[in-house]
């Protein structure tokens, strides 16, 4: 196992090379009444097919490439738009039917070519600077600069079930509050609750990390899970670095 601690002097660049070979993502509105994801404003690009349809994991072609398109151009975060609906697709898919408030079945069926058609987009809870806001009630982490969500995640957090940890008995919650990345391991990160893939810990052994399975509901002992490689994007970017904000609720 071996840790990471760098600088902030070259943030600003490894941000924008990250970004710039993630995709081209849109500010992001929202509404000054509810503070939830809104439709964008701007027509729809994204033209969806027979109601009848669905695209699910394993499916491949045209139209998959064309829905990741448009998540892409949405904010959700995919690695790349190859026309195979992995699990990494599966993940954006959950984060988007999250943030329009439909059921996370990761199957892009009727009400889910509807909010891609009208362009759902989460929004951020804080207004300034830049933070990594992990959503609770949404289950949705997002990446988040001067108030506008850049990159949306799908994250599954404390479960709120019992669990015994050396013979004590706990309950698994993720706390709110604002925290700050204090420590980083850039390998898997062995643990008394299982390994954790490169964590950003930022409340005690609480962190954001990448894990094997990561379902679209809360499911952890109180970290924030996401996929391995959305983990690697968030290395890469220099958004989740030690010292940076991180605001849970």
């Amino acid at each position: 196992m071996t840790e990471r601690k760098h600088g902030r002097a070259p943030r600003r660049a490894a941000v924008a090379a990250a970004l710039a070979v993630s995709a081209v993502v849109l500010p992001l509105p929202t509404s000054p009444l509810t503070g939830t994801a809104e439709a964008a404003a701007a027509p729809a690009v994204f033209s969806p097919a027979a109601a009848s349809d669905q695209l699910r994991h394993g499916d491949s072609g045209a139209e998959v490439k064309k829905v990741q398109e448009r998540l892409i151009e949405l904010g959700y975060w995919i690695d790349s738009a190859d026309g195979h609906f992995g699990t990494v697709t599966v993940q954006a898919v959950h984060a988007l039917q999250k943030a329009a408030g439909i059921d996370r079945d990761g199957i892009v069926g009727p009400d889910t070519r509807k909010a891609l058609d009208e362009g759902v987009r989460p929004s951020a809870k804080s207004s300034s600077g830049e933070v990594v806001e992990i959503d609770l009630e949404r289950q949705l982490l997002l990446v988040v600069a001067d108030g506008e969500v850049e990159q949306a995640f799908s994250t599954s957090t404390g479960s709120g079930e019992t669990y015994e940890q050396d013979g004590e008995e706990h309950v698994a919650t993720t706390p709110t509050g604002e925290y700050t990345v204090f420590r980083e391991v850039d390998a898997w990160d062995p643990g008394p609750l299982g390994a954790l893939y490169k964590p950003k810990y930022f409340n005690g052994g609480i962190a954001v990390h990448g894990y094997t399975s990561v379902p679209a509901h809360p499911a952890s002992h109180g970290c924030a899970r996401v996929s391995l490689p959305a983990m690697d994007w968030l290395w890469k970017s220099g958004r989740l670095d030690v010292h940076d904000t991180v605001l849970v609720y």
